[in-house]
């Protein structure tokens, strides 16, 4: 049995991608025999930073994991107190979710003070090197953090390879698939979960689900749904999830495009335990991404089996077969309404589905769990 820290986002943070995650990765742990704690943010983003609503959730904790609320993002004095009592602690793996820049000086001091103990491996899961979204001095504060740790585990080969642009050695390197986001509960209905949502009366139905980022290609989803093959199908776009940027542009495109009376817009923040209607109501998700690197959006269709349309970006191909289990076409909304077309007119959905549910299979947290571990091996003596 090893003793495990999980160091990232987690309850009372509000169960987004990254709470979600690490609370998983954590269950994982122990069902392999390990002892885990995860240190979650006491602030994770000042209010001025923070694009949405709440940082916080309302749901009670998850039963059965050990988290501790201590880490603040923007206070030295509380990096040096917790890297303290992290290196006195001494676990086996420290595990540290990566994902922006800003983290980068909480995040590296801390790993840099556990590691002085000359026992704890200092591995990163990460899950952005350049962000989709770039700031004046994002690669200096990359380069800190990069520094200090042991190694690092990606979700995409993009991500692997900007490592290595940044210098870090491919053996320190280790490549897995994101792991099925498992935890919503078993598959209902579609027409269960469409009378849940009180959109009983569509036929054919298309889902973007998530946060809404400029960089996530909503504005080549609405377009596409404004393409004649498209126009002529009876098909409504359930657009589920908080806007993350000003919104008024997408309602104002919505309305030039003349689509608006297609469109069902659910733009607040989507608890865990409604995700399953969203997904279950869809008959196929659609992710038009403008740059990215792997996500959660697709590892929970895949869960629920359910087909997707993804764009030729980052690692998103490397998840989705084009043809079998969906679409992977490029980031242009023509090319995005083909694919929309095919998908319904043909009548696609139950061959795709029928691959989904085979290719699932590849994507296990047992696997992520082995990768992580895989560093535990190595001589801590390395700094």
């Amino acid at each position: 049995m090893a003793k495990i820290v999980i160091l990232g986002s987690a309850h009372p943070l509000r169960g987004g991608g990254l709470a979600t995650f690490n609370e998983r990765l954590a269950r994982a742990f122990v069902e392999a025999g390990h002892q885990v704690i995860i240190y979650t943010f006491s602030l994770q983003y000042p209010g001025i930073l923070f694009p949405g609503k709440s940082q916080y959730s309302t749901d009670p904790a998850p039963e059965g994991l050990d988290i501790r609320t201590r880490v603040n993002s923007i206070n030295p004095l509380n990096w040096l107190s917790v890297g303290r009592e992290l290196k006195r602690y001494r676990p086996d793996l420290l595990v540290v979710r990566y994902w922006l820049p800003f983290m980068a000086p909480c995040l590296g001091s801390i790993s840099a003070l556990v590691k002085k103990n000359r026992h704890t491996r200092v591995v990163a899961i990460a899950d952005n090197v350049v962000p989709h979204e770039k700031r004046p001095g994002d690669s200096w504060l990359t380069r800190y953090f990069l520094k200090r740790v042991h190694g690092f585990v990606t979700m995409s080969s993009s991500v692997a390879s900007d490592l290595k642009a940044f210098g870090v050695p491919p053996e320190n390197i280790r490549l897995c698939p994101h792991p099925l986001y498992d935890n919503f509960g078993p598959p209902i209905g579609r027409e269960e979960a469409r009378r849940l949502l009180g959109i009983g009366h569509v036929d054919q139905l298309l889902l973007f689900f998530g946060f809404i980022r400029e960089y996530k290609g909503l504005d080549l989803l609405l377009r596409a749904m404004a393409r004649e093959q498209v126009l002529k199908l009876p098909l409504h776009l359930l657009i589920a999830g908080e806007f993350y940027t000003r919104p008024e542009p997408y309602y104002e495109l919505a309305r030039s495009l003349g689509v608006q009376d297609r469109l069902i817009w659910h733009t607040h923040f989507i608890p865990g335990h409604r995700v399953r209607e969203y997904f279950c109501s869809a008959d196929m998700v659609a992710q038009p991404y403008k740059s990215a690197t792997q996500s959660g959006v697709t590892q929970i269709a895949y869960h629920f089996e359910i087909p997707m349309l993804v764009t030729r970006v980052g690692g998103l191909p490397e998840m989705v077969s084009h043809g079998r289990a969906g679409y992977v076409v490029e980031p242009q909304a023509g090319d995005i309404a083909g694919a929309i077309a095919d998908f319904f007119v043909n009548n696609k959905k139950q061959a795709f589905r029928h691959t989904v549910k085979e290719e699932k299979k590849r994507f296990s947290w047992e696997t992520l769990v082995d990768a992580l571990m895989q560093f535990c091996g190595q001589n801590s003596e390395q700094q």
